[in-house]
């Protein structure tokens, strides 16, 4: 473990100045329990491997859940520690005393108490294992106060490492029989195709076959934007152009696909489509999601071998025709917006296209909560894994500085670029300062609409209007000069391009505000659902 994000407090005192002294372990002080979850988080879904936040008993406790519980149900290793009162007054009613470890369970893979010293080595031990385990998450551990002061001779135990369970050879020929009796065979690629680390293997199936690959949200940059076969982003709630060529599919083969990003009744509404299931684990039971086959272990080398297979004799002779004009016709849209030069407003489509064009290939997109989420999951794509981070489990507003923070400490040479709304932007505002302090090289870009956009865009689409949902907000470029940032405004169009490539290379952090013109919500909610499929 290299970092440990979190807040001290009187009953984790003994545990901190203990982490003090290691020459391993990083502490980094945040300003909010919530941001430390958020940045443990983020290492854990950059690296595969776990990092600790820290909070102490009852407040510190409560304001790390909302970060765990989007860190668990997006499927990031991460270890939760929180301090406790003396073990003597858990019984009863005493200050600051509630059942933490209940608190957790809901929202974590394993929550345990420490009950002795000698105990720490095999329960360290165990959560980082269940923690990195597929379908990895977060575990938390409670330290109360009076154990954590006690000595112990225990030592930790080794780290054994142990393969990955492979499909066995009678599935995998059943697979490849699938897939060369389909005409119009179509994959959808999930989160587990990034965890895993078969990006590779599923771009070598892919350029053998020419079997187009849908993203969700979370799977982005799995395969080349640039590439032929790659068919964008599939994940919002109304039918966009992707889902045609699902819609034409005679087979969908999906890899590492979680349900929990994108429901199958919006793609398999009546539950007769053929589908091949690859995941570390066995299918979720949906009446949507039925799969005539598993293969169940690590993708990677069931992809392989599926490509070894196929690749021994003729090559099947797929119809790709529906894919291609899925494509065609979904890269126009993209380009639509690339040449506005509006004044006082920025469409989201020409933001996410200056971005695309102001990051290199492994520069980091976060995305924060919120209507920018919808824009940046459809237009905004990649030539990497791990180029953008979305939050699409748990879906925690406030997740976008903290997560940058933690991305430009692991890897302080990369171009990383947090997009977030006013809303969620300022429900972690106070991370500003740790940026700052800790000298990092980030920007944040803020799509300024002085409202809850996203809540104001799915209200209108059901009941024609909305709640009041307006708010105001601070001035942006006191608040950034206030914090020791770069602060950047931008009105028009044709000047983001240029400031976005400004901020990204100035040191330390910067931030870049633009008024977001989210008339083009209604518009794009407008032409979802009544697309006219290209085929």
């Amino acid at each position: 473990m290299e970092y440990i994000f979190g807040v001290p407090g009187e009953e984790n005192a003994d545990f901190v100045m203990s982490l003090n002294q290691s020459d391993k372990i990083r502490f980094i002080l945040t300003r909010h329990e919530q941001g430390a979850a958020f940045m443990a988080e983020v290492y854990g879904r950059l690296t595969g491997h776990t990092a600790g936040c820290l909070g102490t008993l009852g407040p510190g406790a409560t304001n790390l859940l909302t970060g765990v519980g989007d860190g668990n149900m997006d499927l990031a290793p991460m270890l939760v520690l929180a301090g406790q009162g003396s073990s003597k007054r858990l019984h009863k009613e005493s200050h600051q005393i509630m059942d933490a470890v209940s608190m957790f369970r809901p929202v974590t893979k394993w929550a345990e108490t420490i009950r002795h010293p000698d105990n720490i080595p095999e329960m360290i031990r165990k959560a980082v294992r269940l923690a990195r385990s597929e379908k990895p998450g977060a575990v938390f551990l409670e330290l109360c106060e009076d154990i954590a002061s006690l000595d112990t001779d225990a030592k930790p135990l080794s780290v054994r490492r142990y393969p990955r369970p492979m499909p066995e050879a009678e599935s995998l020929e059943q697979a490849c029989e699938m897939i060369r009796n389909a005409r119009r065979p179509v994959i959808i690629a999930g989160n587990g195709v990034i965890r895993m680390k078969a990006s590779d293997s599923l771009r070598r199936l892919a350029d053998l076959t020419g079997i187009g690959v849908i993203s969700t949200f979370m799977a982005k940059g799995c395969v080349d934007v640039d590439a032929d076969y790659c068919l964008y982003t599939i994940g919002l709630g109304r039918k966009d152009l992707v889902a045609c060529a699902v819609d034409a599919a005679d087979l969908v083969i999906t890899l590492g696909y979680d349900l929990v990003e994108y429901h199958p009744h919006l793609w398999n509404p009546a539950g007769d489509k053929p589908v091949l299931h690859l995941d570390s684990t066995p299918a979720e039971i949906d009446a949507c999601y039925h799969p005539e086959l598993e293969l169940i272990g690590d993708i990677g080398h069931s992809l392989d071998a599926i490509a070894d297979n196929l690749s021994k004799g003729s090559l099947p002779s797929f119809d790709l025709q529906p894919q291609q004009a899925v494509r065609r016709d979904m890269t126009a849209d993209l380009e639509m917006h690339k040449d506005d030069d509006t004044e006082g407003f920025i469409r989201p489509q020409k933001a996410l296209w200056d971005v695309r064009q102001a990051l290199p290939a492994d520069g980091l997109v976060l995305s924060d909560v919120g209507a920018h989420k919808m824009w940046i999951a459809r237009h905004y794509h990649c030539h990497q894994p791990n180029t953008c981070l979305v939050p699409n489990g748990f879906c925690s507003m406030g997740f976008a500085l903290p997560g940058a923070i933690a991305a430009s400490l692991i890897e302080p040479q990369r171009q990383v670029l947090a997009i977030c709304g006013d809303g969620g932007f300022m429900m972690n505002v106070q991370e500003m300062e740790t940026a700052r302090r800790y000298d990092c090289n980030l920007t944040v870009m803020v799509w300024e609409d002085k409202e809850y956009g996203l809540i104001a865009w799915k209200q209108t689409d059901h009941f024609g209007d909305h709640t009041p949902l307006s708010f105001n907000n601070p001035d942006w470029m006191k608040l950034a000069e206030s914090f020791g940032w770069q602060g950047h405004s931008v009105a028009n169009s044709r000047d983001l391009q240029q400031t976005l490539t400004t901020a990204m290379n100035e040191e330390g952090p910067s931030l870049v505000v633009i008024p977001i013109d989210y008339r083009e919500n209604q518009i794009l909610s407008n032409r979802l659902g009544e697309i006219a499929c290209p085929i």
